[in-house]
């Protein structure tokens, strides 16, 4: 009986497990910190964020006056998005084995203090960050990117 009840509990997590890995591979990272009015445009549809909301690639995350955002991407990279601004989440793709992937984002408007995760370690080439005027391939480990209203683009 003991035996058949730790048979049904291993299928039950490794079957949870395996939902769970799937779920979280579509999702690039989390917001870990939320102040004032942040919202998260995916798919013709704008959702408040949360602490613990999960973005994905594409999103785009809109932040009100006064207010600010902390986002954690898969590889360790740091992001803390600034009041008023707009950062579009063009790409991201990265393997936790080879730490292969890339990194592609666009801060419309506003300011992007990032500090650099494992993909920019290993793979310095394959990030990128833009603004409506300018691309910055990464060769630090922290930088911070703003954009005044005179590049403003939506």
């Amino acid at each position: 009986m003991h035996k058949q009840a730790v048979n049904y509990a291993l299928v039950f997590a490794c079957g949870c497990a395996t939902a769970i890995d799937t779920f979280g591979a579509d999702s690039i990272g989390v917001v870990k910190t939320v102040k004032g009015s942040v919202h998260i445009e995916r798919t013709a549809q704008s959702v408040d964020a949360a602490v613990g909301s999960e973005v994905f690639k594409s999103d785009r995350i809109v932040t009100g006056p006064a207010s600010s955002v902390g986002i954690t991407l898969r590889d360790n990279t740091l992001l803390s998005e600034g009041s008023s601004s707009v950062l579009e989440l063009n790409q991201f793709a990265f393997d936790t084995t080879t730490h292969d992937g890339t990194l592609d984002a666009t801060i419309r408007r506003g300011s992007l203090a990032v500090v650099d995760g494992k993909l920019a370690k290993a793979r310095p080439e394959a990030v990128r960050f833009s603004t409506p005027t300018t691309t910055l391939g990464v060769r630090g480990t922290e930088f911070i990117i703003e954009v005044g209203d005179g590049e403003n683009g939506h």
